[in-house]
């Protein structure tokens, strides 16, 4: 379903998706009104929503289009303004699944069709029972052996709604320093790093060349390299690279977590959360190596089970909760000296 106050952009898309033999288009809409009205009729495994929009809007509208259509994926199109990215985090943070940017004139090329055709069989997902099957027959092949000193999590297509579901369930004086690597655009990064502020009620710090790991904070990625940790004269400082990775993906996790699994010696609690792709399956498997926890988010709160499942398939969770549950099982499992 494309929700689009431009008929330019609704034909557009409308186009591209009908070309395809496994997709169709059920309904289109120009207000967010309109779409919420056909929403029912439709179905719509997959909805495209403009933010930016007569009338409601597309950020008022997506709380009532998610309770009336839990099922509904929410593939947000967003602006390239500063407006635009802090409305799309806002949106991603509400549960849209993804956005994609809404291009220029004469950027509906095949390199965007393709983007947007993958992100939308992406967002299809899996079926429930599928995923009851790769739970039951993966069994954690590891357990832990060390207490976490600090806590690295994963996240892509989903992750901002999941990220705020769990940091929202881990308590103030819970003092562990906090690592996230969020794959997002380089110009969504500051809006979201303050939106991880708030949903933690602590201090955010962008990752830079040097900066020192501290208790209580959180620390971001940026969107232009990886975030990597080494230790330097008894501290752990971070650091950026930028070597290209097996998932593609900049930011990627799996520095982050191979880096802090030789950096802390194992003493490392991994999160992956919702997304498309494998990225953090072989940083996971250093900190399980080394001794470390890995949890992963259940398939039937992610947006899409990727991330979360390879890790379930390979046998390295040792749980696999929704959001809010991973943090009780972190927080239960971190000990004394996780508190100030």
């Amino acid at each position: 379903m494309i929700v689009d106050d431009s008929l330019t952009v609704r034909t557009v898309f409308s186009r591209m998706i009908k070309l395809e033999h496994d997709m169709s288009v059920v309904a289109t809409a120009s207000t967010a009104e309109s779409g919420i009205a056909e929403l029912a009729a439709a179905n719509p495994h997959v909805m495209l929503l403009d933010l930016e929009m007569p009338g409601m809007g597309g950020i008022e509208a997506l709380p009532k289009i998610l309770e009336a259509a839990p099922e509904t994926k929410v593939l947000v199109i967003s602006s390239l303004t500063a407006d635009g990215a802090e409305a799309t985090v806002k949106a991603l943070s509400l549960g849209a699944a993804d956005t994609m940017l809404k291009p220029r004139p004469g950027g509906f090329n095949d390199d965007y069709r393709s983007n947007l055709l993958g992100k939308i069989r992406a967002l299809k997902g899996i079926k429930p029972e599928e995923a009851a099957r790769v739970v039951a027959t993966a069994p954690l092949t590891r357990s832990a052996t060390k207490a976490p000193q600090v806590v690295a999590i994963g996240a892509s297509t989903g992750g901002i709604h999941a990220l705020n579901l769990f940091l929202r369930q881990v308590p103030k004086n819970f003092d562990l320093p906090i690592l996230i690597t969020q794959h997002l655009p380089a110009s969504f990064i500051p809006v979201f790093a303050n939106q991880m502020e708030m949903a933690a009620d602590r201090q955010t710090v962008l990752a830079d060349e040097g900066v020192e790991i501290q208790r209580g904070r959180i620390y971001i990625a940026p969107g232009h390299g990886h975030m990597v940790v080494r230790k330097s004269a008894g501290r752990h400082v971070l650091g950026l690279a930028y070597h290209p990775v097996k998932s593609g993906c900049t930011p990627s996790v799996d520095p982050m977590f191979e880096t802090l699994a030789e950096a802390f010696d194992g003493h490392v609690a991994g999160v992956l959360l919702s997304g498309m792709g494998r990225d953090g399956t072989e940083g996971a498997q250093s900190i399980v190596a080394a001794g470390g926890t890995v949890f992963a988010q259940n398939a039937e709160t992610c947006a899409v089970w990727g991330m979360p499942r390879a890790v379930t398939e390979l046998g390295l969770a040792a749980a696999v909760l929704p959001p809010a549950e991973l943090a009780d099982k972190l927080i239960a499992s971190a000990g004394a000296s996780a508190w100030k």
